[in-house]
């Protein structure tokens, strides 16, 4: 008994911790390469299988999904949590009618067998991997650029398992990832990374507008962004030109007309007004403060000796 109570406690270590000398991934976990893994397609079936082939009836069946907490899955006869009401027993093993992704991660069964010793336990880990189709992937297409410059499309998918590669279109043509080897392509000058969903231009030109949509594929299944317009323009230098001129043009005039103004005096004028405006206003508070004093000389008594 001592001995198979170590050999659980490794199990439970084992599957809490992940170690093992090898790891295969399941959709949000790690499961060590020698248990049994069921891979399923989300919202299809899965079964998962308990290797117990004994003859003798067991006095105790639970199923339990490992993570970070054990939960019960089948315990006293009947299911529980998620399954409750989409997945039935096939003798010793369960199966799920509707997969979610949700569902993805290590089950263990523990089958109780009366022995003349007592109770054996056998126990069984099956990993639950869940196959997940992209989604409609967002893509990021700028609706102007000018010519000769960078230029970078991006898409991308958080839904798929396993990881999409992206493929690019253009007016609904699919884009090559080699440009080169293609006979028909009027630039060649963009890079595609089918792993990222990047679409680069190293030097963009005006035949590279268009309307560009992007695919993402796995093996379950692909999804479409909506297409989008990208416009390239030549860079107007002509334009620029001409609105540099005017600028200038606009600062000799007014530079022009304040020299001229200077020369006939309007500033001069103005200080000599200003001038003679500030000398009336000191003279009207002198002639105040002289009124004030006589004023108050007149009201003033002599203090009696």
């Amino acid at each position: 008994m001592a001995r198979r109570s170590r050999h659980r406690f490794l199990l439970l270590l084992l599957s809490y911790l992940g170690v093992a000398l090898g790891y295969h991934n399941v959709y949000g976990f790690s499961t060590p390469r020698n248990h049994q893994v069921v891979t399923a397609i989300e919202f299809q079936e899965a079964i998962l299988s308990c290797k117990y082939q004994k003859k003798t009836s067991p006095s105790r069946l639970e199923w339990k999904k490992l993570g970070p907490s054990v939960s019960f899955v089948y315990y006293q006869q009947a299911f529980q949590g998620d399954l409750k009401d989409r997945a039935e027993m096939l003798n010793f093993s369960i199966r799920i009618k509707n997969v979610t992704r949700k569902d993805a991660g290590q089950y263990r069964c523990e089958v109780s067998v009366p022995s003349d010793q007592g109770q054996n336990l056998e126990e069984d880990v099956i990993a639950l991997e869940v196959l997940v189709a992209p989604g409609v992937p967002l893509c990021e297409v700028p609706s102007s650029a000018l010519s000769g410059t960078v230029v970078e499309l991006r898409c991308q998918d958080k839904e798929g398992f396993p990881a999409p590669e992206y493929t690019w279109f253009k007016n609904g043509v699919h884009l090559l990832e080699n440009p080169k080897s293609g006979h028909k392509i009027t630039n060649i000058s963009y890079t595609m990374n089918r792993k990222t969903g990047t679409l680069q231009f190293n030097s963009v030109s005006k035949l590279d507008t268009g309307e560009y949509f992007c695919e993402a594929r796995n093996s379950v299944g692909y999804h479409k962004c909506p297409g989008k317009q990208m416009q390239v323009d030549d860079l107007n230098i002509t334009g620029i030109l001409g609105a540099v001129i005017t600028v200038a043009l606009l600062i000799l005039f007014c530079g022009l007309g304040a020299c001229y103004a200077q020369k006939k005096g309007y500033f001069a004028k103005e200080n000599s007004f200003q001038k003679n405006n500030s000398d009336s206003k000191a003279a009207k508070m002198s002639e105040c403060k002289e009124g004030s004093s006589v004023e108050l000389s007149k009201n003033s008594k002599p203090i009696p000796s």
